[in-house]
């Protein structure tokens, strides 16, 4: 190996491991925190969300992402959406909302992960073979105590540079607490203005993968727009699903035209 790779890949390596450094800081301060507040005991949901958007933000600063809202995202109740890029999405839309997370019951159980999420007051679904109709339920009771829920609709990541088709099966909460559904777009753009090809995690891409490009990229910014968020009442699950897909679609051509330089191509 020539002198010159061999300085590039040992800079590399201070870099991935001042950025594991960070996010390892991150976790201890956040089970610090939510000991603190009693949260691995009893999760204070109605205080929890700000402590989750400080967590959350630092969490996406470790791996230097910053969070800009392109327009401020109001703070209030409702069914949260967002487009899926990337396993960063997590910390990015928990930076802005004020909502909880939606996760399989399963990851309750793990040892680290599962115990933040649960002090994070995470929503715990409990599957019973793959009823929708029963997650959607579940999440009606949650938004009708009055706390917010995020999720998915499209259900897999994508490149980012459009918006698949969505699911609205989950939709069916909102019009049963009758709660307002509260869509996000977001983009992940490089410094020049170009749409990041690192933060996306789809495809055949595998998770070490993935966090290697992540660890390597340099000044990524995630942009969130908020858009008008959708009265369920009078619409049904098949009209709010519509709905939701031409505003999800405009919303990214609108983020897009906003924050890079040069229009996406295909």
């Amino acid at each position: 190996m020539s002198q010159a790779k061999s300085s590039f890949s040992l800079r590399r390596q201070l870099s991935r491991g001042r950025q594991v450094a960070g996010m390892t800081t991150t976790m201890v301060g956040g089970i610090r925190a939510a000991k603190r507040i009693g949260a691995f005991k009893q999760p204070p949901r109605e205080t929890l969300p700000r402590y989750i958007q400080t967590f959350c933000r630092k969490m996406a600063g470790s791996f230097g992402v910053k969070v800009v809202e392109v327009e401020p995202v109001e703070q209030f109740h409702g069914l949260w959406v967002s487009n899926h890029v990337s396993w960063m999405d997590i910390p990015v839309v928990g930076t802005v909302s004020p909502a909880f997370f939606l996760s399989k019951a399963e990851i309750g159980e793990w040892p680290v992960f599962g115990k933040l999420a649960h002090a994070a007051g995470t929503l715990f679904i409990e599957r019973g073979s793959g009823d929708a109709s029963s997650v959607s339920a579940q999440i009606a009771d949650f938004l009708a105590k009055g706390f917010s829920i995020i999720f998915f609709p499209e259900a897999t990541t994508t490149s980012g540079k459009k918006v698949k088709r969505i699911h609205g099966t989950l939709l069916q909460a909102a019009i049963d607490a009758d709660v307002p559904i509260r869509p996000i777009i977001i983009a992940y753009v490089n410094k020049d203005g170009t749409l990041s090809d690192a933060l996306p995690y789809y495809g055949k891409l595998t998770m070490k993968e993935s966090m290697k490009k992540v660890l390597d990229s340099k000044n990524v910014t995630a942009y969130v727009l908020p858009l008008a968020p959708i009265d369920p009442e009078g619409r049904n699950k098949s009209e709010l699903t519509n709905l939701l897909q031409a505003r999800m679609n405009e919303g990214l051509a609108d983020l897009h035209s906003r924050v890079l330089s040069a229009p996406v191509e295909e």
